[in-house]
């Protein structure tokens, strides 16, 4: 019998969390055509299960979240629906600063400059600075994000003695993530098996979890479901347990 949500939450060890979460958020495109509904209907949906899953990420205590909105591939889908994703960044976070103002929580942008009207980059980097003074928990979106560019632009950064010095501890200073803990635990929704360009460096040692649940069904009782499943991994890091 399928447990409940107070049931799974019972069940979670608050002492074992993962620190760091990374999401890969699939499935919205899907969602809204099963409904019949235009591509962006979905991703608006998909909205309203980041809200859930922050708020269970409060009541928890988790570090860091990061969500995977916005990848440098992504500017290969429709005109229309680009602009619509752009469209629903800003709005959203016009409507959601207030509440993680409130909730305590701290915003951070990851991803390239690269592509983005400067307009429109300021006035979402405004946003995210209003929650700096904020020490709670961390969520990140990655949006204009790829794991390879991320590499690559780290690179460029170095001098000839950085290079010199360079080690896999140092380098990962200088990439977009530069003091956020590697992600424990990386989930993907709509059981789709690949990274997508997420994370690519930082991953190396994380657990994967991969549902079939399509993002804009992702509530706070399938995010239960997904640290409970870390929970019953052991961690070796290419060690013997």
């Amino acid at each position: 019998m399928a447990k409940d949500y107070q049931e799974l939450l019972d069940l979670l060890d608050l002492q074992k969390l993962p620190k760091h979460v990374g999401i890969i958020m699939d499935g919205n495109g899907r969602w809204a055509k099963q409904r019949r509904r235009p591509r962006l209907y979905g991703h608006r949906q998909g909205a309203k299960s980041v809200r859930s899953n922050v708020e269970l990420g409060v009541e928890l205590g988790l570090k860091y979240i990061t969500y995977y909105a916005f990848s440098t591939e992504n500017w290969n889908r429709p005109e229309d629906e680009v602009k619509g994703l752009l469209k629903l960044l800003k709005e959203h976070l016009i409507k959601e600063i207030p509440n993680l103002n409130k909730q305590n929580i701290v915003l951070k942008l990851l991803g390239s400059e690269q592509g983005l009207d400067k307009g429109y980059l300021n006035e979402i980097n405004d946003m995210a600075r209003q929650t700096h003074r904020n020490n709670g928990m961390q969520v990140n979106i990655a949006f204009n994000y790829g794991g390879r560019l991320e590499i690559v632009e780290a690179i460029k950064k170095l001098s000839p003695k950085e290079i010199a010095e360079l080690s896999p501890e140092s380098f990962g200073d200088h990439l977009w993530t530069a003091g956020i803990p590697d992600p424990d635990l990386i989930i993907r929704t709509s059981g789709e098996m690949r990274l997508s360009n997420f994370l690519l460096w930082q991953s190396a040692y994380s657990e994967f979890y991969v549902t079939n649940t399509l993002w804009p069904d992702f509530d706070k009782k399938e995010m239960l479901k997904a640290l409970l499943n870390y929970q019953s991994r052991t961690r070796k890091f290419g060690g013997i347990a």
